[in-house]
């Protein structure tokens, strides 16, 4: 065999050219210490702030606290593959959640991945979870309703499309109730809706998914799930992960609700990822930026404007009070920044008010601008006088003398509590609640024995469904009561009454 020079150097030659150099550059740090679902990594100098960490095993981790010498990472899953060592590797990502219709109908942990055993989400987009609020230029006024179907909420602390309405009340009071009830109620009404339950057991989140499935509410609802056994981090990041998928469709111009049940155990959850990683603690060991915390997700609600589509995001957060005690830290600092609040009482509720709504203790500060205009003129003095009877009633416990003028006010007053009781996953259209209204603030029921309004209640919804549905027709359509269609009320409603005098 003998060798040819010249064939030899210009293999050489041709294998220079052909030579692409390709580096491979990734910044790579170690774990210097490890547990408790936090981690300490060294090397990593480039890091951003919440950018995405790959460890060993798959386990991702969000970087939190930027030392001098160290990185705090928070991880999103289990520590026990992770050990001193270890290598941990940057992504250059935010952390993200997969968005868009395909996320309608399933049940979801924080992270997007599913945990409803109905196989994997396609979804192309995805959204960073944390992201700035929408600027004051970009909004609009709160002036659409959003109806919870919930007689109480929609008279006297109605809630606009893009507004932020708190629920508070102490445990077992119906918080949860109020916002499954609401979530109903958007059945055919082009809003979608994102349920976030933030350190609940998880028997409990499977309860409101069967509720939700068994209404048809499941079809626009998407449920974020970061149950009591998740680790602290995962519950962190849940609201957060919920809104990202709500602000997809609001920028699209949709209307979508978000309910974060509840922002207690969310505080809670943040406050051991701080004392975790060292960081100072303050007024009952929560850290110094726990009102930025939920200041920065609720901001993120809003009504757009048209110029950025006219869509809409609102936010029914929830706290759980202790006691009744509404001026502690985390309830105060979350009334500072929501539009209004729904308080909920354990008095109430024991004495079999339900929704156990406290009218003196509620309020939104969007009012009636969030309210038809029907609604608005037959609900306008049912506060007041409801606030009258209350006043009244702690008074004549003590006097048995009491003014026929006083006589008749309580007993209007019971008969408006036992109008708007309501049961459980049963909202009310907003025309029939403006028809019994319309009944009750006229008065109709005061011949009606207490213990027999809500049968009464019932049997004229029925009547008025069989004889005069033209009547809610309109009233549902047009939104306002004219002097023509109000004349067809008073008929209906006395025609009913005549009718129930005789039986």
């Amino acid at each position: 065999m003998t060798l040819r020079p010249d064939e030899i150097s210009s293999v050489i030659k041709q294998q220079i050219q052909s030579y692409a150099s390709k580096l491979d550059m990734s910044e790579a740090g170690s774990v210097i210490q490890v547990g408790d679902g936090i981690a300490r990594v060294y090397g990593l100098d480039s890091v951003m702030s919440n950018e995405l960490l790959e460890f060993y095993g798959g386990v991702q981790g969000i970087a939190f606290n930027l030392d001098e010498d160290s990185i705090g990472v928070v991880l999103l899953g289990s520590d026990t593959l992770i050990k001193e060592g270890d290598p941990v590797r940057r992504t250059g990502q935010i952390a993200s959640v997969p968005v868009g219709d395909a996320m309608l109908g399933r049940v979801v942990n924080p992270l997007g991945q599913p945990i409803d055993d109905k196989g994997p989400i396609t979804s192309s987009a995805s959204r960073p979870i944390e992201r700035i609020a929408p600027g004051v230029i970009e909004r609009e006024e709160v002036n659409v309703p959003l109806q919870t179907g919930i007689k109480a909420i929609d008279s006297m602390v109605p809630i606009g499309r893009g507004q932020r309405e708190l629920i508070i009340g102490d445990r077992q009071t119906g918080k949860t109730a109020i916002c499954v009830d609401t979530i109903i109620n958007q059945k055919g009404k082009g809003v979608f809706c994102v349920y976030i339950a933030i350190g609940q057991k998880a028997s409990t989140v499977a309860r409101i998914v069967r509720t939700l499935e068994d209404a048809g509410a499941m079809d626009y609802t998407t449920v974020v799930a970061a149950t009591a056994s998740d680790p602290s981090p995962l519950q962190y990041i849940a609201p957060y992960a919920g809104c990202a998928i709500g602000e997809e469709w609001m920028e699209a111009g949709k209307d979508v609700l978000c309910v974060y049940d509840d922002l207690s155990k969310h505080a809670v959850a943040y406050r051991a990822l701080s004392l975790l990683l060292r960081r100072p603690p303050g007024r009952e060991a929560y850290p110094g930026d726990v009102f930025y915390l939920h200041s920065r997700l609720l901001e993120r609600s809003a009504k757009l404007s048209k110029a950025r589509g006219g869509g809409s995001l609102t936010a029914l957060p929830v706290i759980e009070t202790q006691a009744g005690d509404i001026s502690a830290y985390i309830p105060t600092n979350v009334i500072s920044i929501t539009d209004g609040q729904i308080y909920l009482e354990t008095e109430l509720f024991n004495n079999g008010i339900r929704p156990a709504i406290n009218p003196g203790l509620s309020v939104s500060r969007v009012g009636g601008s969030a309210q038809i205009k029907a609604m608005k003129k037959i609900a306008g003095p049912l506060r007041v006088e409801l606030a009258q009877y209350r006043e009244l009633a702690a008074f004549a416990q003590f006097g048995s003398d009491l003014s026929k003028d006083t006589l008749e006010r309580l007993r209007h007053g019971e008969r408006i509590i036992e109008i708007l009781k309501q049961p459980q996953y049963a909202p009310m259209p907003v025309e029939k609640q403006v028809l019994l209204l319309y009944v009750l603030t006229h008065k109709y029921f005061s011949k009606v024995n207490v213990e027999d309004v809500q049968k009464s209640e019932a049997d004229f919804i029925t009547f008025i469904e069989e004889r005069h549905k033209p009547v809610t027709d309109e009233i549902r359509d047009k939104k306002e009561i004219s002097a023509e269609l109000e004349e067809k009320i008073k008929a209906a409603v006395e025609e009913f009454f005549a009718k129930h005098a005789e039986q």
